[in-house]
């Protein structure tokens, strides 16, 4: 700002006229000596007197803009936003071009909680240097004091993509996010309540709160709702799954395969409840292999394959299928497990040996890790009571 300042008061110099050259140069150096002096005085945080000396300046150069910035940027120092924002604008009206006076107003607009006033300042800056973090982050704090989540995911989605390592932006794109989301299913309710929408949605959060009675209740609603919709008889169908119900998930498996043959995840699960209950082995591999033709992709059902595979003393190719599984998901101790049984069985004890330390490994963590979640939730109820 210094040179900026200087090279500004140099410009003043340059226009005043020729006919009081000495008057000039004495207001040159007046102006100098004062920005000088007022800048000491605001390094030694005397920030008094250097609202005097930039109110002086303006006297004697009332077309000088930097002094304008310089004196609005003292007053929001003070938290004196309102002088702050009669400052600032009427050093813009000066030089409408000075970013950094249009961002100090934009900022003294949302601490006075001005914020639709605060937003094209602040917008503008953003525009002006599209790479400036903290002013394009306080003009996400300022659209979601006004209820634009849309632009604030927007820009924060910007923000993430310079800045991918910085977690409070994704803190705060999460947030923007939920409340889009909130946003979202407030208007399914308000459209239609009872659409098959609007049970799905229910469903889905009573699930999320663990309230899997409530979930049933509202599946069953969205089944009734919509009997022929693709995916509604699945999620029933993955619920009762989830809670080893199988003979309610088969039904609902069964449905959906008969609405959409290509669902390859109920196919995949029909044959994980076969495989579950220990029974018609070679039907259940006839159910992965379709899963699979349709979803190369679909990890849960190579592992079951390559457990099915090992039951049915196939293990060189449950070899093949358990090592693809590990490979997708390296952090799952079963697989190690059953790839130490399938190596054990082929003889290959090496082998063996180093997938059961592989498990063990990961078993170890795994409670380590649990023991401390419930050492944290008995501390947490402790502190509470």
């Amino acid at each position: 700002m210094a040179v900026r300042f200087a090279a500004a008061v140099a410009i003043l110099g340059a226009v005043l006229g020729s006919t009081a050259a000495h008057a000039q140069s004495a207001g040159y150096d007046r102006v100098e000596s004062l920005y000088q002096d007022a800048k000491s005085a605001e390094q030694a945080g005397d920030l008094a007197s250097a609202i005097a000396k930039y109110e002086e300046i303006l006297k004697i150069a009332p077309g000088l803009g930097p002094a304008y910035n310089n004196l609005g940027a003292v007053y929001f120092k003070q938290g004196q936003y309102e002088r702050a924002v009669t400052v600032l604008e009427r050093g813009l009206k000066v030089d409408p071009k000075m970013t950094s006076a249009s961002a100090l107003l934009g900022m003294a607009f949302f601490q006075m909680g001005e914020y639709a006033k605060a937003r094209p300042r602040l917008e503008a800056v953003v525009a002006a240097n599209p790479n400036d973090d903290k002013a394009e982050f306080l003009l996400v704090n300022d659209l979601t004091k006004l209820g634009d989540f849309h632009d604030a995911a927007t820009h924060l989605e910007k923000l993430a993509k310079r800045a991918p390592e910085n977690q409070q932006v994704w803190y705060q794109l999460a947030r923007v996010y939920m409340q889009l989301s909130e946003e979202a299913l407030g208007k399914v309710n308000q459209i239609d309540p009872n659409s098959v929408w609007a049970h799905e949605i229910s469903a889905e959060l009573m699930e999320s709160m663990k309230n899997y009675d409530g979930a049933i209740v509202e599946w069953k609603k969205a089944e009734e709702t919509a009997p022929r919709q693709p995916g509604v008889h699945y999620k029933l169908g993955d619920l009762y799954w989830s809670l080893s119900q199988w003979d309610n998930a088969t039904a609902q498996f069964e449905q959906e395969m008969a609405i959409d043959p290509g669902n390859c995840r109920a196919q995949w699960k029909l044959g994980d409840i076969l495989l579950q209950k220990s029974v018609q082995p070679e039907e259940a591999l006839a159910r992965m292999d379709k899963a699979l033709a349709a979803c190369p992709n679909l990890v849960e059902a190579r592992a079951d394959r390559g457990r099915l595979l090992l039951r049915l003393h196939r293990e060189q190719e449950a070899i093949t299928e358990l090592r693809a599984a590990e490979k997708s998901n390296p952090s799952e101790p079963s697989t190690h497990f059953l790839l130490a049984q399938a190596y054990r069985a082929t003889g290959n004890t090496q082998q063996a040996q180093a997938e059961m330390k592989s498990f063990t490994e990961l078993e170890e963590k795994a409670r380590a890790a649990a023991a401390e979640r419930a050492h944290e939730v008995i501390s947490n109820n402790q502190s509470a009571h």
